[in-house]
């Protein structure tokens, strides 16, 4: 069964209503046999990044980069999983008050190094998540989980 991991920093409220509703797109009952794992960037292991198969991860954009949680993630498991994960697809979904530019530019940077496949557009959010945004964080989480179906 594939698995997907969420790997998320969610210390506001706008952060915290995105993740549940990418949490319940791919959770969805319409997908059928692809295993969620959901870790906090501070908790998340190379283990769990190396059991996956594929990935989405959700950060703010603080002071125009994104969080110091998933960038901590990041550093603790590029180079345990640089060669074993290349070619995994994964997706984003960011929280801003000003801008997530830069935000974005990081993980593009980071993802690229470690070879990994973007498969869907970036869910940006400036200010609080309305209905539409929240829509979009839902069907960011399924099409990212029915993506990993055979």
């Amino acid at each position: 069964m594939p698995r997907l991991l969420i790997v998320h920093h969610t210390p506001s409220p706008g952060m915290r209503a995105m993740f549940e509703q990418v949490l319940a797109g791919a959770t969805t009952d319409e997908i059928e046999d692809v295993e969620v794992v959901h870790r906090p960037a501070l908790s998340a292991t190379a283990h769990d990044v190396l059991q996956a198969d594929g990935y989405l991860l959700g950060t703010p954009a603080n002071l125009g980069y994104i969080s110091g949680a998933l960038k901590h993630f990041f550093d603790t498991v590029y180079y345990p999983c640089l060669d074993a994960t290349a070619g995994r697809p994964y997706a984003c979904y960011v929280h801003g008050n000003e801008g997530v530019e830069g935000a974005l530019r990081a993980i593009g940077s980071i993802t690229a190094g470690l070879s990994w496949r973007q498969v869907a557009e970036p869910v940006t959010v400036l200010d609080q998540p309305d209905k539409q945004a929240r829509e979009s964080c839902w069907e960011l989480g399924a099409t990212v989980a029915a993506g990993l179906l055979p």
